[in-house]
């Protein structure tokens, strides 16, 4: 090809919005070359290599549109820590069956013990299988529909939560909400009940949710509506934070024990050498 035709090329790739096919297609010819392959092998490497890196592209756009505070995955939680959570039944909730059915989730259990981790990896699973997720704390998502309520935005913010096949509510019961701001998430869950899938963390028993919405019936009409499909994951243990801390005590106090011990011998090697400096200076004398 000559280098105008080359760059032709080159356009109608970034017009036709190909740009894994821009990004390859020349190496991919030098190999099918080499190889004395066809040009439909060619061309079926080209498109394969163009829809491999879209699926990766649009990935991607869901987990940053997720909003997840940081990225954690299974591979890194710490079940040994949890023994009664059974990890088959984690595991096989990535496969996401729970989301074409409209179930939801409830990680419930004592603070740092992996909840958050555990609905985060849930959720980029879910985005890994082409699914829209949206995470949100319990307080920042009450804050967000009293603000669109304030500013008649509310539908606009109710129709972009429906919209996502998976919301994820984190930290349920950490903060108590107002009226208003308990109605308005009471209908979030409504809206969704036998739609659409949520993943809900909470510190806090099922008993003490009133506390929590200022309404006993309230709460029990949301309580059954989020239970009616549900997976319920009890995740009480010892908090991870905290035995991290421990463990990083026990590494502070180790070191200065060490750091001691070697002052003390320091301190008695010096003793000595002077004792022995001294003796030398009265014999010398």
């Amino acid at each position: 090809m000559t280098q105008q035709e080359t760059q032709m090329l080159d356009q109608y790739l970034r017009t036709l919005k190909l740009p894994s096919m821009l990004q390859s297609y020349k190496s991919e010819a030098s190999t099918c070359l080499k190889l004395g392959s066809s040009h439909e092998t060619f061309l079926h490497n080209l498109t394969e290599a163009e829809v491999l890196g879209r699926e990766t592209r649009q990935i991607e756009t869901r987990i940053k549109q997720a909003g997840f505070p940081h990225i954690k995955t299974l591979e890194t939680f710490d079940f040994a820590s949890l023994p009664h959570l059974d990890k088959k039944r984690v595991m096989d909730l990535t496969n996401g069956d729970y989301l074409s059915k409209a179930e939801n989730i409830l990680a419930l259990g004592s603070s740092g013990t992996g909840k958050t981790h555990l609905a985060i990896a849930l959720g980029l699973a879910a985005c890994q299988k082409g699914h829209s997720v949206l995470f949100k704390t319990a307080a920042s998502l009450v804050h967000e529909l009293i603000e669109a309520h304030n500013e008649r935005q509310l539908l606009s913010m109710q129709k972009k939560l429906k919209n996502q096949k998976l919301l994820i509510i984190d930290e349920l019961g950490y903060v108590p909400f107002s009226k208003t701001g308990a109605e308005l998430l009471f209908e979030v869950f409504s809206q969704r009940y036998e739609k659409t899938s949520m993943i809900v963390t909470s510190n806090l028993p099922f008993e003490e949710w009133p506390q929590v919405f200022g309404c006993t019936r309230l709460t029990g009409a949301l309580l059954d509506r989020l239970t009616h499909h549900v997976h319920i994951l009890e995740m009480n243990g010892e908090s991870y934070r905290l035995k991290n801390r421990d463990k990083d005590k026990d590494k502070v106090s180790a070191k200065s024990s060490a750091e001691s011990v070697e002052l003390q011998q320091q301190i008695e090697i010096t003793d000595r050498k002077n004792k022995k400096n001294r003796k030398i200076h009265k014999s010398k004398s």
